[in-house]
């Protein structure tokens, strides 16, 4: 990737102090050119799958390609609703 960025938002969520539950990944790649979203979703998931099967309970995936970047901070992650506070 061009870019990469993973962040634990664990923080955000009524979590255990130190849990590392809830990441944002933002990357750019040039593999994810002509792909639409999911696709690219599913790479990003496909390469984080042992990760994935372990305690990780939320990921945001921001998988952009290069002619779509311009250096963008990734939108900010909504706050914690505790579970069930829809």
């Amino acid at each position: 990737p061009s870019h990469l960025e993973i962040v634990c938002e664990s923080y955000m969520h009524n979590v255990p102090k130190g849990s590392e539950k809830h990441f944002r990944v933002q990357i750019v790649s040039d593999k994810f050119e002509g792909c639409p979203v999911l696709q690219r979703h599913r790479m990003v998931n496909s390469c984080l799958a042992d990760e994935l099967a372990g305690p990780v309970h939320a990921l945001r995936i921001d998988a952009i390609p290069p002619s779509k970047w311009v250096g963008q901070k990734p939108y900010q992650s909504p706050a914690c609703r505790g579970g069930n506070a829809l």
